[in-house]
């Protein structure tokens, strides 16, 4: 594990608890989102994996519609949260950039807000490993910041943190999942919700697909 990731995992670590008490009810006040999961959810056969799941509520919200998902997050901590929230959904601690997982193990690949912790010289590369652990017309739905620029965060709700985070275009990350051989089927686009339900940022979802 590089530097980066170490301070990510150990910053998600000490606001484990804080984040799922402040974000493990957001899809409440997200109707787009739960829009978005629902069409990912139909378009998959197979298991889903929410990667980089946090506290767990986007696996809760697929299990609860009869998806067969399980989570992985880089953080022990909101892992542990994870289970807590959700005790009938299993959930494990790994790295997106080395997935113990088989080739073609998954039907499809949930990733919100994951990517934005990868430094943008490696997002190809990362986009080639989950690439490699989906099925062959397995199905992968990202969700980003929109934006050019990268930017360091050292305070969150009152405790030290290190975390660095990366903003994306859609056509740059589109770029990036051609690169990986993603076949990209809808790019779908919003302005933030309210500054009470979430950070004030430009949004975007890219649904993408290995192929057959």
């Amino acid at each position: 594990m590089d530097e980066q990731a170490r301070n990510t995992q150990e910053s998600y670590d000490r606001v484990a608890a804080e984040y799922n008490q402040r974000i493990g009810d957001e899809l409440d006040h997200k109707p787009l989102e739960r829009q978005l999961l629902d069409r990912f959810a139909a378009s998959v056969t197979g298991r889903i994996c929410d990667l980089g799941c946090g506290p767990g509520h986007i696996a809760g919200y697929l299990h609860e519609r009869g998806a067969d998902v399980f989570g992985i997050d880089l953080s022990p901590g909101m892992i542990e949260q994870a289970g807590q929230r959700n005790p009938g959904i299993p959930f494990e601690q790994g790295d997106m950039r080395a997935l113990k997982l088989d080739d073609g193990a998954l039907g499809g690949i949930v990733a919100l807000y994951s990517i934005i912790h990868i430094p943008r010289g490696d997002v190809t590369g990362v986009l080639g490993e989950l690439r490699r652990v989906l099925q062959p017309g397995g199905a992968l739905l990202l969700g980003f910041h929109q934006g050019e620029e990268a930017l360091r965060v050292e305070e969150l709700w009152g405790k030290q943190v290190n975390l660095d985070f990366t903003f994306f275009t859609p056509a740059e990350m589109v770029g990036y999942l051609e690169a990986a051989r993603f076949e990209i089927e809808d790019v779908v686009e919003r302005a933030p919700y309210a500054p009470e339900i979430e950070y004030q940022r430009q949004r975007a979802y890219i649904f993408a697909r290995k192929p057959k």
